[in-house]
Parts: structure tokens; sequence; C-alpha cells
């Protein structure tokens, strides 16, 4: 008995030299006779704010590239052209795979062809990657300064890739300062109980409408059996460009219709075509209304 005492003075003696009075200070005695080990409310809270992202930084102005020219927005453009133009990439590549990297936020040039979130999966501290990113659907909402997408992130830590529901985000335009890619959270199936829930916020400041970059700083937080996050800043690597991809009109080509087979071909062409001020785009013919006097 006396033994065991005097290893247990030992012990918490050790103890003392080691950790410090601060050891004892955030722990109560009923912590001492279950588990001295285990952490302790305050190791929590400050595991919390460690892994807490970093406010998101709005931009100031955003920065829009067409025809190998970059200006900022506000100088010559509008909202509904910045919405338009997002509209127009984002429909572009419909089911395409988004590379996302991680990039400098002065150059846009990408630094890890990865973004990499600090977490905590159960009790074992890891990385989360994120690479790339596909569109599943494009929604045109009823206003005009909102676009719904659906969108599948591919999430991978620890060398495994968990199940993961879509993304239901919002690319909201405010204005021509302020574009915000949002979701409501999706879920992740990343350890063998419950699902960790992941959200995203992206604060855009970089549209090239050229080669198909959207840039902008991220914060991205996960809750649950895992949690963590980060933020900074990436971009977002688009196959495709932001113009049309088919701009020239062009008539369709239908078969003779049997009923017509008896006009012939000056009349035909005169009956349509008889004012010589008509303009000719491509194989589509442009008529001017005449004014009835």
């Amino acid at each position: 008995m006396l033994n065991k005492i005097s290893r247990n003075i030992l012990f918490l003696g050790g103890l003392l030299l080691i950790s410090g009075c601060e050891y004892f200070r955030s722990r109560t005695p009923q912590d001492f006779l279950t588990d001295p080990f285990a952490p302790s409310s305050s190791d929590y809270e400050q595991q919390a704010r460690d892994f807490q992202p970093a406010s998101l930084r709005t931009p100031s102005s955003i920065v829009v590239c067409r025809s190998h020219q970059c200006a900022p927005a506000k100088l010559s453009m509008s909202k509904e052209y910045v919405y338009n133009s997002l509209l127009h990439l984002f429909d572009n590549n419909n089911y395409q795979k988004i590379l996302i990297c991680r990039a400098d936020a002065a150059s846009h040039t990408c630094l890890e062809n990865y973004i990499t979130l600090p977490i905590t999966s159960g009790i074992t501290p890891t990385n989360a990657y994120i690479d790339h990113v596909k569109i599943t659907d494009v929604i045109i909402s009823k206003r005009a300064d909102k676009l719904k997408l659906v969108l599948n992130y591919n999430l991978t830590f620890g060398g495994q890739t968990p199940d993961c529901t879509p993304s239901q985000s919002i690319l909201f335009a405010k204005n021509v300062n302020h574009v915000l890619l949002e979701d409501a959270g999706y879920t992740c199936k990343m350890t063998t109980i419950g699902q960790t829930t992941v959200k995203t916020v992206f604060a855009i400041d970089y549209i090239d409408l050229d080669y198909g970059y959207i840039g902008g700083h991220y914060s991205i937080g996960l809750s649950g059996p895992a949690y963590g996050g980060g933020s900074g800043y990436m971009i977002l690597r688009m196959p495709k460009n932001a113009y049309p991809l088919a701009p020239e009109l062009r008539a369709p080509t239908t078969a003779p219709n049997p009923r017509t087979k008896g006009i012939s071909a000056s009349s035909s062409a005169t009956a349509g075509i008889s004012d010589n001020s008509g303009t000719t785009a491509g194989n589509v013919q442009i008529f001017p209304l005449n004014k009835k006097e």
C-alpha cells in the first residue's frame, strides 16, 4: 500500500514538472479520478480556436478580363453584365470537371493543384484536400442576380475518398463589387459514426472570360465527427470560356415542301425577299417593317 501511494506521489510530481500549473488549473478532481490524460474542456476550446477558419476577405473591386484585357468591373460594367458573364461561363461548362488550385491573390497564378483543409477526423489530426468539382446542373433563377448550381466536390483525406452528397449552391451578384458563391452545406461520410457537414463560401474577385478562370477568397468549414476547415485564395479553372459556343445564327436546312413543287424558284425567292433594303446575316434574311401611311 505504501509503495502504491509513493508511486502516485512520484507520478503527480513528475506530471507537475512536465506540464506546469496550467495542467492542474484546467482540470477538476473528477478528471483526475476518471482519466488524468483525457483532454479538458479548455483543451477542446483551444482546439476549436486553432481550427476555426479565418475571416473571409471581401474584395474591394472585381477584376474582369475580356478580349485579353483586364480592368476593374466598377469602372465600366454593371452587375447585370457580371452576372450574365458568369451565367454563360457556368452554362458553357455544365457537366464538366472544374479544376481547383490554391493560388496567389495578386498574380492569380496557381501554387498547388488543390486546396488543403486541416481537420480532425475522430481523434486523429489530418488534412483534407479538394482538387476539383463537377457541375451537375445550372438553374437560372427568376431573379436576375441569382444563379442556382448543383456541384459535386471531390474531397479526400488520409488517402480516402468519402461519399458526399451534391452541394446545392447559389451564385449571388448583389452588386458589381459583391459576387458570392455559397451553399447550405453538404454531408460526407468521413467516419464510421455520423455524417460530417461541409459549408463553403467563395467571394469572387477575379473573372477571366477568355480562359474560363474564376478567382476569389474561400472559407470552408467542417462540422461533425470530422471537424476543422481553412481559408485562403483559390482559382476555378474551367475547360471552356464564357463566349457562346455557336454565335453565328444559321437558318435550319429543311426538305422541300411537296405542295410548292409547282412554284418556280424565282417566284419563291421573290415571295419573301421582295425588298432590296433587307440585310443578310449568314443565311438568315432580316426584313425591315414597312411603316403604313
